[in-house]
């Protein structure tokens, strides 16, 4: 059984899915160059639980169209993925023997930040897919340590993946177009983060919020990050990471993905 590497990819906005970008291209090409998954865990922004994590146990997960105004066609998308129920209930043990409190879902299915990453590098729908919830109001070490406790999942090959956005503020939207560069406040803080992760520099990484610029400013809530954290600890403490994309979107969208194993 093949090991797989764990990854963090950014949704940004749900037209991801249908237009052409740097990213879109991107995450179309990224599923080819992986190991074929035996099962695909997603930590999606979209997905907050309180007190502990949630995980879905469907084994015919819907597709969610959680957003508003956005143009017919996307709402239009299915993405008809199984489950993977018996890996969903490996995952809650796992999560349980870590000593978090584990809600089980037997209805949940795939949000956006599931499905719009895995339209794009998985067209088939045909690898089961199961999510695993974020923690509302916990912050990336709380994440880190959810993220090692699926770590065995790997060695079944299954593939875990945060899906997020490394900069995720929405205050700042007002119309740009799609290619609009990046201020300054957005590139330094994408630009410490890629340095952080591939200098191995996990300590400082987890005190991100003190210590990287704008901080605050490109995440006012960290739902849309904190995925890249539970990707990381899932890889382990030796885990070498690779910036596999980087781009922008609207401005205010950093779009980069990096593999960890």
């Amino acid at each position: 059984m093949t090991r797989m590497p764990t990854l963090f990819v950014s949704h940004g906005s749900p037209m991801l899915a249908i237009t052409d970008s740097p990213a879109h291209r991107y995450l179309q090409q990224l599923g080819k160059t992986l190991p074929r998954p035996q099962a695909i865990v997603m930590l999606s922004a979209h997905w907050e639980a309180i007190g502990g994590p949630a995980v879905s146990l469907t084994a015919t997960p819907e597709t969610i169209h959680d957003f508003g105004g956005f143009p017919p066609a996307l709402y239009d998308i299915q993405y008809p993925a199984p489950g993977a129920p018996a890996i969903a209930e490996q995952a809650a043990a796992l999560l349980e023997q870590a000593g978090h409190a584990v809600k089980r879902s037997s209805t949940r299915g795939l949000d956006h930040g599931a499905w719009v990453p895995l339209s794009l590098m998985y067209p088939d729908a045909d690898i089961p897919t199961l999510q695993v919830s974020v923690l509302r109001g916990q912050g990336a070490v709380e994440h880190e340590r959810l993220g090692r406790a699926l770590a065995p999942l790997r060695e079944q090959g299954v593939l875990i993946i945060g899906s997020g956005s490394l900069t995720h503020n929405l205050y700042e939207f007002r119309g740009q177009d799609i290619d609009t560069p990046p201020p300054a406040w957005v590139r330094e803080f994408s630009d410490w983060m890629t340095t952080k992760l591939l200098n191995g520099e996990r300590a400082a990484l987890l005190d991100y919020r003190r210590q990287a610029p704008f901080a605050a400013r490109n995440h006012p809530t960290e739902e849309h990050l904190v995925p890249l954290f539970a990707a990381l600890g899932a890889a382990g403490d030796a885990a070498s990471t690779r910036h596999l994309h980087s781009s922008y979107e609207y401005e205010i969208l950093a779009m980069d993905a990096y593999a960890f194993d």
